[in-house]
């Protein structure tokens, strides 16, 4: 039982990884490893790097969020203002968290026989509830102060680090980031850099715009909405689709 189980895993493993599927006539994955002189192709297990990365990123965002976006927002004129907490009810809770946080007026009567309270102040419990979660105004701006100096800063860099290779620089999120892993692994960087600095171009337009709506600055709003639109419909709606995936343009 164990062997034919170990056996059908192995012809699965090697169905997975055929030579004759992922790469071209006469390549195989030794002819991937690369040189022998120190340098070599990327690996699988370069990937690993990524952990202690997303750790040190996470560090850094904590850091200029507490230290520097959260100064500039209290600048702008957003406040710091407490969370008003609800009315504690254990009954209510327990239907907030387990049930619904919509309850419907079947509910909502059935609620207000058992604690005597009105259907309305049922309902107002409820909304003042669900606002409760809601992060506010000014942890909103900080995030986007992050993501719009990340992205501003990672496009940058993926702008200095590929000048010689600047025509090439478009290519698509979630699957973007399993295209460019797996791109990493079989020696195909440029493709999964491709996909990043297309992404990262209109990104920190949009968090820009963000920051100006949390700060009540309507007219500046508008103008980067219609700057990051602007951007959006060239990067992926025409720079992408017209010149990067067609067979005559870069590879």
């Amino acid at each position: 039982m164990a062997t034919a189980a170990a056996e059908t895993l192995g012809l699965l493993w090697g169905w997975l990884w055929s030579e004759s599927f992922w790469l071209p006539q006469n390549v195989s994955w030794a002819d991937l490893e690369g040189p022998g002189d120190g340098y070599g192709y990327p690996r699988a297990q370069h990937v690993l790097s990524v952990f202690p990365l997303a750790v040190c990123i996470f560090s850094v965002r904590m850091l200029f969020e507490r230290f520097i976006a959260k100064p500039c927002a209290l600048r702008v004129g957003i406040k710091d203002s407490p969370v008003n907490k609800v009315e504690p009810n254990d009954t209510l809770e327990k239907v907030f968290v387990s049930v619904t946080k919509y309850p419907d007026e079947k509910r909502l009567k059935g609620l207000s026989k058992q604690l005597d309270w009105s259907v309305r102040k049922i309902q107002c419990w409820f909304r003042h509830r669900r606002n409760q979660d809601k992060p506010p105004t000014l942890t909103k701006f900080c995030e986007s102060m992050w993501r719009f100096t990340y992205y501003l800063c990672i496009f940058c860099y993926g702008i200095r680090f590929l000048w010689s290779d600047f025509l090439m620089m478009f290519i698509h999120h979630m699957i973007g980031i399993m295209l460019t892993t797996f791109s990493y692994v079989n020696n195909m960087v440029r493709v999964g850099a491709l996909i990043f600095c297309l992404h990262d171009f209109a990104d920190p337009l949009l968090e820009a715009a963000k920051m100006a709506n949390y700060a009540r600055r309507e007219r500046l709003c508008t103008t980067l909405f219609v700057i990051f639109g602007a951007a959006f419909i060239v990067s992926r709606l025409a720079i992408f689709p017209l010149w990067c995936s067609m067979p005559s343009g870069p590879t």
